[in-house]
């Protein structure tokens, strides 16, 4: 009998915590960022990601995502920092490629950008500017035992 009237207060009080209004979800919108904020951002992640893996050396990456011009940056930014980067997802019997997931979205006039493989996670939140981005936070690192 108490667990029934511990659950009976309990429920009014967890469904007054949960809300249907989509301008307060927590995910964000996937957008198409191009030009100079393309490539500011790309550069940033791909910096960060470089430094966070150095004890690996130039890997080859497999990107997994949306083709687009934040794509083919964050590509080329990769490169820049010595990565091979899989062509079509076709990696040769010698290699062991890391699987590199990419996302960008949009919350609350803000780009938030995320890099995440099977060991880390990053992501960050970027201002687009005329210019390029600015970073709006600091660089959260999420690591996977």
């Amino acid at each position: 009998m108490p667990r029934l009237f511990a659950a009976l207060v309990a429920a009014p009080l967890l469904a007054s915590c949960q809300t249907a209004d989509p301008q307060h979800s927590v995910i964000g919108e996937p957008i198409a960022i191009t030009g100079p904020a393309a490539s500011a951002i790309a550069g940033d992640m791909a910096s960060r990601f470089a430094e966070q893996i150095r004890s690996a050396g130039a890997a080859t990456i497999k990107l997994q995502g949306e083709p687009s011009e934040y794509a083919a940056a964050l590509e080329a930014a990769l490169k820049g920092w010595g990565h091979t980067i899989v062509a079509d997802g076709k990696a040769a019997k010698d290699q062991n490629p890391i699987e590199l997931a990419y996302s960008i979205d949009s919350i609350d006039g803000q780009v938030f950008a995320r890099l995440t493989t099977s060991s880390i996670s990053l992501g960050r939140a970027y201002t687009p500017t005329a210019t390029g981005a600015t970073p709006t936070s600091p660089l959260s690192i999420m690591q996977r035992g």
